[in-house]
């Protein structure tokens, strides 16, 4: 029996390794994330909403009223001192008073409100 050729043992070589993947090994110096999964079923974050108008208004008794009216239309900030601390007032739907613990109610538009402070009680006021 004669010897296979060495060209004949190449091609048979060639053709099996031909048959195999050679994928590339993927190295990374990163630790795998611990909540990578977590945060992969974690529920989606509501932004808070941007701020569309930011007024000062002139209410019927000389007094100033300064309020922030938050895009969505169901939030505001009201002071009743310029750089005083402001008081988150919500609506439970959009047109409706934005309301807040201790007497507080607002309703309107930047251009007017109709607004209730404790112990101020209710005043119109206007842009």
């Amino acid at each position: 029996m004669k010897n296979p050729s060495p060209i004949a043992f190449a091609a048979a070589a060639l053709l099996a390794l031909a048959a195999c993947e050679n994928k590339a090994e993927e190295v990374d110096s990163r630790a795998p994330d611990p909540m990578a999964e977590a945060l992969k079923n974690a529920p989606k974050v509501e932004l808070p909403p941007a701020v569309a108008a930011s007024k000062t208004l002139r209410c019927g008794d000389n007094s100033l009223i300064y309020v922030e009216f938050f895009q969505g239309d169901k939030q505001v900030n009201v002071r009743t001192e310029k750089d005083g601390k402001p008081t988150m007032l919500k609506a439970p739907a959009a047109g409706e008073p934005y309301v807040a613990d201790g007497g507080y109610k607002l309703t309107g538009t930047p251009k007017s409100v109709d607004v209730t402070l404790p112990g101020k009680g209710s005043k119109t006021c206007h842009a």
